[in-house]
C-alpha cells in the first residue's frame, strides 16, 4: 500500500480554474462562489466508507473545487434511481446495480469509475453470546437479511454456500425489511440473528441486544463491495468534475493509509454527531484491521469478474456483462499518478 500523502496546492487552483468553468450539468451542478456544486448520493452513511468523510471533513473536495452536496440514498435501488433521474450526478453503492440498469438503459447506462471497499462491510450479530461462532451454527435459524439482489444479501449467500450451507433450505432469512431498519426490528424481539452495518452493530452491543459473532468482510475475502458510479452522458460532459472528485478521494484513501484509526476517528466525528468519538474508533479499528479500504480507487477486472461470479450465484446476473462497458480506470489512475 502507498504510505503517502499527497499535498496538491498546485493541482487544486488549476482544478478550480477548469472546474469554475464548466457549464451546469444535470443533477444540480452550478457553479457557485468558485466551487462546482457536486450532488453524490451515497447508499448509506456508515464509518465503513470512512476515507470519503474524511475527504469531506478536510476540505479535499473544496481544494478540487468542489461544493458537495451529500445525500443518503437509504439503499441501491433508491440511489441508482436517483442518477437514472438526474436528481444525482454520481452515485455511491454496490456495483451491482450497473449491472443490473445495463440491459435496462442501453442508451445511458451507468458506469462505475471508481472503487473505494474491497471487503464487505457489515457484521453478523447474534441474539446470544455464541462462543466459538462457525457458520453452521446458522442451519435452522431465522436471521434478518438483506434485499434480494443486493451486495448485503448476496454476499452473505456467498459466504454460507462456502461454509456448505444453502440459503434457502437450512435457515430461514427474512429480506422483507427495509434497509437500515433490521437493528430496530432485531432490538424488538424479531430473529435470532441479523446482519448488520456500522454503527448498528456495535450499537446493539451497546445496548445488551446483541452481540458481533462474525465479520463477513473476513468471511467473504476481497469483494468490490462498494464504487462511485455516474451516468455515461455525465462522464464525457463533465469529465473535469469526475476527476477533481476523484483526485479528492484519492487524498482520502491515503489519508486513511497513513493514519491510526484514533487519528481517522476524530477526523470523520463531526459526520457521525450521534456517535461518542470512543465508539466510532472500535468501529474505525475494525475496518482497519480487516483491511477494508483499498489504497487506490482502482476498479480492476478481476474483481468486477468476481462481482458477476457472485451475483450468478445467487441467480441475480442477468447476462455475463463486458467491464469494459460498466468500469472506467481513467480518473482513478490519473489521481494515483498525481
Amino acid at each position: 500500500m502507498k504510505k503517502r500523502i499527497i499535498a496538491c496546492i498546485g493541482a487544486a487552483v488549476l482544478g478550480l480554474c477548469l472546474l469554475t468553468g464548466c457549464s451546469n450539468g444535470e443533477g444540480g451542478s452550478s457553479v457557485s462562489e468558485g466551487l462546482t456544486k457536486v450532488t453524490l448520493n451515497e447508499v448509506a452513511h456508515s464509518i465503513f466508507y470512512a476515507p470519503q468523510y474524511v475527504a469531506i471533513e478536510n476540505g479535499y473536495f473544496e481544494e478540487e473545487g468542489i461544493d458537495l452536496d451529500l445525500v443518503t440514498g437509504f439503499g441501491a435501488d433508491k440511489v441508482a434511481t436517483a442518477v437514472i433521474s438526474g436528481e444525482a450526478d454520481i452515485g455511491f453503492m454496490g456495483s451491482e446495480s450497473s449491472i443490473y440498469i445495463y440491459g435496462q438503459n442501453p442508451d445511458d447506462y451507468i458506469v462505475n469509475f471508481a472503487q473505494l471497499t474491497q471487503r464487505a462491510g457489515n457484521f453478523l450479530v447474534s441474539r446470544e453470546p455464541v462462543d466459538d461462532f462457525q457458520w453452521e451454527d446458522l442451519k435452522g435459524t431465522y436471521v434478518l437479511g438483506g434485499r434480494k439482489g443486493g451486495m448485503p444479501q448476496m454476499v452473505f449467500e456467498f459466504i454460507l454456500k462456502k461454509n456448505g450451507i444453502n440459503p434457502a433450505a437450512d435457515l430461514t432469512i427474512d429480506q422483507g425489511i427495509d434497509f437500515g431498519s433490521t437493528a430496530a426490528a432485531f432490538s424488538g424481539g424479531q430473529g435470532e440473528f441479523t446482519v448488520e452495518f456500522e454503527p448498528s452493530a456495535t450499537a446493539l452491543e451497546q445496548e445488551g441486544a446483541g452481540y458481533v459473532v462474525a465479520s463477513l468482510g473476513e468471511a467473504s475475502g476481497y469483494v468490490p463491495y462498494t464504487a462511485y458510479s455516474a451516468k455515461q452522458s455525465y462522464i464525457e460532459e463533465h469529465s473535469e468534475i469526475l476527476q477533481a472528485f476523484t483526485n479528492a478521494l484519492q487524498k482520502g484513501m491515503e489519508y486513511v493509509q497513513t493514519h491510526t484509526p484514533e487519528e481517522i476517528a476524530e477526523v470523520i466525528q463531526p459526520q457521525f454527531e450521534e456517535t461518542d468519538l470512543d465508539t466510532i474508533t472500535t468501529i474505525v479499528t475494525r475496518y482497519y484491521d480487516q483491511d477494508t479500504w483499498k489504497d487506490n480507487l482502482i476498479f480492476e477486472k478481476d474483481s468486477f469478474d468476481l462481482l458477476q461470479n457472485i451475483l450468478q450465484e445467487a441467480g441475480e446476473l442477468p447476462e455475463w456483462t463486458p467491464y469494459e462497458d460498466l468500469v472506467t480506470t481513467q480518473f482513478a489512475k490519473e489521481a494515483v499518478s498525481n
